[in-house]
């Protein structure tokens, strides 16, 4: 019996004989199925092909990590160390003896918190590996599609993880799209960890909200506006998105500011005439 991993999206699913027939997370509109057709893999098959992750300073009490070449979509895990013990954001789909040896140098895992289903991987994996808890929130609980006692599906809209870290849902991208609260990053200023809740673009100055990413679907304005509201009752200057975006200062009011161009975009009327 074979955990098998989609290709396309990096989601494992519970052991079988055969691949699954469809990966349920790419059939969905946020998401696709690669033009090739759905394909699977496994983690020894990664490793076999090459597949080895970096572990990155980021600053201090932060480590990106990241499979090289690319998978999947990109995913970045982000390791917060903590006085409370260590909670990785976000999962990648790669676990391999050389991951497991250099994040235990770096003090273990006491928690994995995700940010919404696309980062779900090898989740169940990386928490028997560390004996760590998986925090994923309530609302997406139809997309784990391989779970156990170790993941714990956390309701509301606020959980805190230790002292100075604090999951949030702010929604959108998924119903329970949430983002990592660090008080202690960015010297001391605050950093918030969002994965694609809140997207990093190229100008520094801006982020952006979608429904689906790949797909370009938008966001209603209420959406946007509630993101907006949710972020803003955080202080940070700093903001880590996905595939290695970050905001490295003024985060708090690009939010603010992006989520006014936003929905201003979307809402402006058709002009007279």
């Amino acid at each position: 019996m074979t955990p098998w991993i989609c290709v396309t999206c990096g989601i494992q699913y519970p052991p079988s004989a055969e691949p699954p027939a469809r990966c349920r997370i790419c059939d969905e509109d946020r998401q696709y199925v690669r033009r090739g057709g759905q394909a699977w893999t496994t983690l020894a098959a990664m490793a076999e092909g090459g597949h080895r992750n970096e572990l990155q300073a980021v600053e201090p009490g932060l480590t990106a990590i990241v499979t090289a070449p690319r998978f999947a979509i990109g995913q970045r895990a982000l390791l917060v160390r903590a006085p409370g013990g260590n909670v990785l954001w976000d999962c990648i789909a790669l676990l391999d003896p050389d991951t497991v040896a250099r994040v235990r140098a770096l003090g273990g895992l006491a928690a994995i918190a995700i940010s919404h289903p696309h980062y779900y991987t090898t989740m169940v994996e990386w928490a028997e590996t560390f004996g760590a808890r998986v925090y994923v929130h309530a609302a997406d609980r139809e997309w784990a599609v391989r779970t156990s006692p170790r993941v714990v599906f956390w309701s509301g809209d606020r959980l805190t993880l230790g002292e100075g870290l604090t999951l949030a849902r702010l929604g959108g991208h998924f119903t329970g799209a949430a983002v990592l609260h660090w008080a202690a990053g960015a010297g001391g200023h605050g950093a918030l960890l969002t994965g694609d809740t809140i997207q990093c673009v190229p100008h520094q100055d801006w982020v952006s909200f979608m429904y689906s990413y790949p797909n370009l679907t938008p966001l209603p304005a209420w959406e946007v506006r509630r993101i907006a509201a949710g972020a803003a009752s955080f202080a940070y200057d700093r903001l880590y998105g996905a595939f290695g975006g970050v905001i490295e200062a003024g985060a708090r009011e690009a939010v603010a500011r992006s989520a006014e161009r936003y929905v201003a975009a979307i809402t402006r009327p058709e002009p007279a005439g």
